[in-house]
């Protein structure tokens, strides 16, 4: 643990709630904390030496829902982007969203997208419907 993990205690309405500081955490692909969704204040950190091994290691989760590429380089940050397997890849900043635009993951991430035009389709059940009419 880099930063963090330790219960955050507040006040007044909140002071009955089970909360912890925002946490960093350090560690391998192969650790529970960096295979699993967490929702929470909370990031860990790997290093990689390669572009390859970056995204084999952002893919390398049943899950997919989003990710951040912190890059200058156009070139990196298109096949980063082409190549995330997640609903959305956040560049040069995080949670930043437009609610017309769909978000929703992949992989074990959800089903379907909410916001935007996804959304109207994933509610909706197309019908085509066939009437034959004598002339």
């Amino acid at each position: 643990m880099l930063a963090g993990g330790g219960a955050a205690k507040f006040g007044g309405d909140l002071s009955n709630g089970f909360y912890i500081q925002p946490t960093i955490l350090k560690g391998h692909n192969k650790m529970r904390v960096f295979q699993e969704e967490i929702f929470g204040p909370v990031v860990t950190v790997q290093r990689f030496k390669t572009d390859d091994e970056a995204i084999a290691l952002a893919n390398n989760t049943p899950y997919g829902l989003a990710s951040v590429v912190f890059s200058q380089n156009i070139g990196r940050i298109n096949r980063a982007t082409a190549e995330i397997q997640a609903g959305i890849v956040w560049v040069n900043c995080w949670r930043v969203r437009d609610l017309r635009t769909p978000f929703g993951g992949t992989k074990q991430s959800g089903v379907g997208r909410e916001g935007g035009l996804e959304a109207i389709k994933f509610f909706t059940e197309p019908k085509n419907v066939c009437l034959a009419l004598r002339p």
